[in-house]
């Protein structure tokens, strides 16, 4: 019977033994180049390049560490999701910043709106999640019947759905984006439904084919949204609502935001630059508006909160038909201490470098455009700076403290250079 029993444990080990070697096959958590499919956690190490070959999964209760320099590959045929059950943190620099994309073979103009893989798709479990000059590009897939974050509940849990570049759904967790880019995706780059939230010094443009936001917020946020350069969102650089019934109810506080071009490719009334509706709670300072699609606008069925402000924004159009629409009426938000004009060319902002004769429709961005301002530009001196922000005394998060920064005295999110 001994016998028996240690040749039957022996078997039984190596069986479990050779079912992990299986499970876990193709995970590289090492501080070289690897591959990786199923279960991650740990570190990517400085430099790495790893090849994303199916959807992957940080398990609650334990994080990944991608390191700057870091390149992750997504497979172009699998379009892996990136699901987010434990923490994530994106540690890019502004010399080596982390790439979340696709073979450079497939970075095409016909390929400029992506849908060549998921996204990152954050859990309620998600208690941490932090991009820090981080580019995450190329994607915005439509789910199916068998993608796992339809399986899993995740996002709106559909077949048919465009997933966006992030997505966040802990009210109780803490998201930081920041110094980071979002490009070429399908649809919204960031769907957030709550959490302690700095959104600041990131960069959109080229997405959207017929809808789709660049920072979109739901009720559960108490976040803070600054000097944020959006261009040509298909439909608003920001959407905010308290959609959701969750608590606490939604407030957005954005300022020193720069917005360009965005809203003209939607054709229908939702494309603008900011639309608030349901109750939503929102702070709207010192943002520049430059050929946006309409101004500030409410949803007239789901008004926001009366407690909202709206000051000290500048708005430019090259045309009369963009000045026209962003005059306040019923549907448009009027503020205070506004820079607004009524005829075209009115308070032109001056930017360093960038045709403001530029088509509306155009979605492909020049990355040798300047959006600082020149010396006499109406935006300079004509922001506020006397008011609260949620996180001023900063969200801490995996031991670094990350604070949302100070308002300028300038509208817009770049001063002079």
């Amino acid at each position: 019977m001994k016998l028996k029993q240690i040749f039957a444990a022996v078997l039984l080990s190596a069986i479990a033994f050779s079912s992990c070697r299986k499970a876990n096959l193709d995970v590289d958590t090492s501080s070289a180049d690897g591959s990786a499919s199923g279960e991650v956690s740990g570190v990517w190490a400085k430099g790495s390049t790893q090849i994303i070959k199916g959807d992957i999964i940080i398990p609650e209760g334990k994080s990944l560490t991608i390191e700057e320099g870091v390149t992750v590959l997504m497979d172009t045929i699998a379009k892996p999701e990136f699901i987010v059950k434990g923490n994530l943190y994106s540690l890019g620099t502004a010399e080596n910043p982390v790439r979340i994309t696709v073979n450079p073979a497939y970075r095409t103009d016909a390929k400029k709106f992506g849908k060549m893989w998921g996204g990152i798709l954050a859990a309620k479990t998600c208690a941490e999640l932090v991009l820090d000059h981080t580019i995450l590009e190329y994607g915005g897939n439509t789910t199916s019947d068998g993608s796992s974050s339809v399986k899993m509940g995740l996002y709106k849990a559909v077949a048919g759905e465009n997933l966006p570049a992030l997505w966040f759904s802990n009210v109780n967790g803490k998201l930081i984006v920041v110094n980071s880019t979002v490009r070429n995706f399908q649809e919204d780059c960031t769907y957030i439904e709550g959490g302690k939230i700095i959104f600041a010094n990131n960069t959109f443009y080229t997405t959207g084919v017929t809808g789709g936001e660049a920072m979109n917020f739901k009720s559960g946020c108490l976040a803070d949204v600054g000097f944020n350069f959006v261009y040509s969102a298909n439909t608003n650089a920001l959407k905010l609502s308290n959609s959701g019934d969750r608590d606490p109810q939604a407030y957005i506080i954005c300022y020193n935001n720069t917005m360009v071009n965005t809203g003209w490719r939607r054709p229908s009334a939702k494309g603008g630059s900011v639309w608030v509706e349901n109750n939503v709670r929102a702070d709207i300072r010192n943002n520049l508006f430059a050929n946006t699609r309409f101004g500030i606008k409410r949803d007239t069925k789901s008004t926001e909160d009366k407690r909202t402000v709206i000051s000290n924004n500048l708005y430019y159009g090259y045309d009369q038909t963009t000045v026209n629409q962003f005059q306040p009426s019923k549907d448009i938000i009027g503020g205070v201490n506004e820079v607004i004009g009524t005829k075209a060319g009115d308070n032109d902002p001056k930017f360093v470098n960038y045709p403001e004769s530029t088509p509306v429709l155009n979605a492909v961005f020049d990355t040798n455009w300047d959006f600082h301002l020149q010396s006499g530009s109406p935006a300079l001196n004509h922001g506020v700076t006397n008011f609260t922000r949620h996180h001023a005394a900063g969200i801490t998060v995996n031991g670094i403290t990350y604070v949302s920064p100070d308002p300028a005295t300038y509208i817009g999110a770049f001063g002079t250079k």
